[in-house]
């Protein structure tokens, strides 16, 4: 993967390569990043620039066939671990490398895709995705091997804040006594998320979310568009390329989303003069609660984001609003004078303490149904 061809994010490339041309290669990296900011794609370069000894910042050079077998993602000197649920060919222990091919065809068509992409791939329906203590002794088995090329063996964590306790204390112990010439790369949207003491063994790489002009210069090469639409695709993905995609090619995830939240909040708002809305709230969290648990969660994350858009036009300030309503007859700007200082607190609260209990298996009928008779009082609280 070229490094001139990862959007953005010039500081970075230009740290890495230095580091790695002059041999300063830290063991542990942890890559922080929102979704679409290019973390994995950034890693890939990365690892491709150091294997195959390539200079002058750029992954090309004369070691051809190392970077051809990085075309494909296959050089066998890096390894990946990732989340993975069971499935019918894998009934139970899922391991990485049990959908090696799957994560490759998601890497090469997706590179900068997000953890809800590949759980689509995977078809987790009412499953979670986690990095399990199966892939860390994977890692102590795959590790103690020497480098097929007798240089550095990389090993990238995609989404490392998936991993369970077991395998974090696992992979701790090898962060304490790295194997010769290895290199982690752990790659994380929420840093918090990692224990404290693997985070406090890598030296972190914060990235921040693509320029709306980045994006836009990337859209009109890359798909052809005109510059327009480019703009306001841009403006709308916030940062996020990933999202840019989906908004171009209609067929971002969140197009239900957008009518589910409308139906809650109508509801919502109805149930203080009309009590037969309580039944339209209960048939709504019905209806959410049979989808998987990642897709609660996403959507439960987009809401938060509707409450904010909606705050930032009651508070004026427009330049921030990017969301625009494809529902019929849903204004954002009827909408906002109930999402106010008062409220917007709370009602961020509540949705996180749904997106607690939601992560942890609690019943997503009771959840869902206790956060909307909650939202009936805060959305009119002035």
């Amino acid at each position: 993967m070229l490094f001139s061809e990862i959007l953005g994010q010039e500081h970075i490339k230009s740290h890495l390569t230095q580091s790695a041309s002059s041999g300063r290669i830290p063991h542990a990296q942890l890559f922080v990043g929102p979704e679409g900011s290019g973390t994995l794609p950034m890693a890939i370069a990365y690892a491709q620039y150091i294997l195959c000894q390539n200079q002058n910042g750029e992954n090309t050079g004369e070691n051809i066939a190392c970077n051809l077998k990085f075309d494909k993602i296959a050089h066998p000197d890096l390894h990946f671990v990732y989340p993975t649920v069971t499935t019918d060919e894998v009934k139970t222990k899922p391991k990485s490398i049990d959908f090696i091919a799957d994560w490759r065809t998601f890497v090469l068509e997706q590179p900068y895709g997000g953890l809800f992409d590949w759980y689509a791939i995977l078809d987790v329906k009412n499953k979670q995705g986690l990095i399990r203590v199966e892939d860390a002794a994977e890692m102590l088995k795959t590790l103690a091997l020497k480098s097929y090329e007798g240089g550095y063996k990389i090993m990238i964590i995609w989404m490392a804040d998936k991993m369970n306790i077991e395998a974090s204390n696992k992979l701790l112990k090898l962060l304490e006594e790295p194997p010769e010439k290895t290199i982690f790369i752990l790659i994380s949207e929420n840093e918090e998320d990692i224990i404290q003491t693997i985070r406090s063994r890598c030296q972190i790489l914060h990235f921040n979310g693509l320029s709306q002009n980045v994006i836009a210069e990337a859209l009109i090469k890359k798909e052809q568009i005109d510059e327009k639409l480019a703009q306001k695709i841009a403006h709308q993905a916030q940062g996020n390329y990933n999202k840019a995609l989906h908004l171009l090619h209609d067929d971002s995830e969140e197009h239900p989303f957008e009518e589910w939240f409308v139906t809650w909040v109508r509801a919502a708002f109805q149930a203080k003069k009309d009590a037969s809305a309580i039944h339209d709230l209960i048939v709504w969290s019905e209806k959410i609660a049979a989808l998987g648990r990642e897709s609660q969660k996403k959507f439960l994350d987009f809401c938060i984001e509707m409450f904010r858009q909606a705050l930032m036009l009651n508070y004026e300030a427009p330049g921030l609003v990017y969301f625009e309503p494809k529902v019929a007859n849903f204004k954002l700007e009827k909408f906002a004078p109930f999402v106010n200082g008062n409220n917007i607190i709370d009602i961020y609260n509540e949705i996180g303490d749904a997106m607690y209990h939601v992560e942890r298996n609690g019943n997503a009928k009771i959840i869902l149904t206790d956060l909307s008779i909650k939202l009936t009082r805060l959305i009119h609280k002035k």
